[in-house]
């Protein structure tokens, strides 16, 4: 039923539906905006190899130790949670498409502040910059490939959204290699801008547009998006049944089509972060160094290597699968890397999405940089959490697979 449902709000007869959707300007969007998260990679992957550089280095003003090297690593986490605030703002306030643009700023900022760094208090700022921007860009890519995205694709494209931040942290594990740190952070540099260049020829997000009353630019961001054999009137008459004209007051967060969604959110990104990746991915080559690996980078870009792959494995099954499935499995690249993600840009009511996916992307940067604060020891707390994690998904996470927007958000108004 859904699956029919789907192919009618895209204006097609049922038995010729999909085929006359034309996905290559849609795929083309989506490549531009995961640039984001590829940049969002590197600044996670940055640090795996640059630590121990920046341990030895001959330059006592630059020379880290243990306790800076930790800083050095979480204070990413920190700029995140701030990011996601102010994504949460920028993403209702000023669009998809110009949040997105934005945040490659202080992603080319940080970065020029960690390459002229003199001192520790520099590469620390330099960090936190490029964390505000991943925060923003956690927060807005997600949404914006979700609201260009029709059902039958939908998965697939916002699984690449953690495939491009495995890629990205992949990337800086295999530079790291050969790359000097300060060269390393050019290199790093390089996608946002590529970001900001794409994205200004790609279109703002019908949702968004029809929620400005901007009629007309979200018919022709349609065109962009479908091709010019869809009817677009039909679509758009579709997501206009769910834009709500009035902005989100606190009465409303009684209402079960806005709190349901965001307690589900909020807990899927607890739980996504108690599995402890992020302390393993950031840093993936001091651990194997301790655990005295004869080649400590080379066992780094093993870990990235198979993240990538299971990640790309989840991104071509999710839109068969579904999405609960998938969080059954323990292993975090196929499941509970990609998938919290893709469930947080979908579940929320259009005029709740800003905020909502704020409170989301914060609660993950926190638990990140809780999970910094803690001991070895604390490891075995992790799995138990990934145990819960599976209890959770059972009860309370509904299957998102093939329906539209405004259907998911029918659900959660329904109950």
């Amino acid at each position: 039923m859904a699956a029919e449902e789907s192919r009618y709000l895209l204006g097609y007869p049922a038995s010729d539906s999909y085929p006359r959707v034309q996905n290559k300007k849609l795929y083309l969007a989506t490549f531009a905006a995961v640039l984001g998260p590829l940049s969002f990679g590197f600044v996670l992957g940055y640090s795996s190899p640059v630590i121990p550089e920046l341990r030895n280095i001959d330059d006592p003003e630059l020379r880290l130790d243990s306790n800076q090297a930790s800083w050095f690593g979480s204070l990413v986490t920190l700029g995140a949670a701030a990011g996601g605030i102010l994504g949460g703002y920028l993403v209702d306030k000023v669009g998809r498409k110009l949040s997105l643009m934005l945040c490659s700023v202080p992603y080319v900022f940080g970065y020029i502040v960690i390459i002229s760094a003199q001192n520790v208090w520099m590469l620390y700022f330099g960090r936190m910059l490029t964390g505000l921007a991943s925060g923003i860009t956690s927060l807005v890519v997600p949404v914006y490939i979700s609201e260009v995205s029709h059902p039958k694709v939908r998965g697939m494209l916002g699984s690449c959204v953690q495939l491009m931040v495995v890629t990205g942290i992949l990337g800086a594990y295999v530079a790291g290699i050969t790359l000097q740190w300060r060269w390393l952070a050019v290199l790093c540099s390089f996608p946002s801008c590529i970001m900001l260049l794409f994205m200004s020829f790609m279109p703002e997000t019908p949702s968004f547009l029809l929620n400005r009353n901007k009629r007309s630019e979200a018919i022709a961001s349609l065109r962009f998006l479908r091709g010019p054999y869809v009817d677009h009137e039909w679509e758009c008459r579709q997501i206009e049944a769910s834009v709500q004209e009035e902005g989100l007051n606190l009465s409303e967060l009684k209402n079960p089509s806005v709190y349901r969604p965001l307690l589900i959110g909020v807990a899927l990104m607890f739980f996504q972060q108690v599995t402890g990746i992020n302390a393993v991915m950031f840093y993936a080559e001091t651990i194997f160094e301790d655990a005295n690996f004869k080649d400590s980078r080379v066992a780094s870009v093993v870990v990235g290597s198979i993240q990538v792959c299971f990640t790309s494995v989840a991104a071509l099954i999710i839109d068969k699968t579904g999405r609960k499935v998938l969080l059954y499995i323990s292993g975090f690249a196929l499941g509970w890397g990609p998938v919290p993600w893709l469930v947080i840009s979908e579940i929320f009511p259009l005029k709740a999405r800003g905020i909502s996916s704020g409170a989301c992307v914060l609660t993950n940067w926190i638990m990140a940089f809780l999970g910094f604060l803690t001991s070895y020891g604390t490891f075995w707390l992790f799995s138990a959490f990934c145990c819960l994690n599976v209890t959770f998904t059972a009860f309370y996470v509904p299957e998102t697979k093939g329906q539209t927007l405004e259907q998911i958000e029918a659900y959660f108004r329904r109950s």
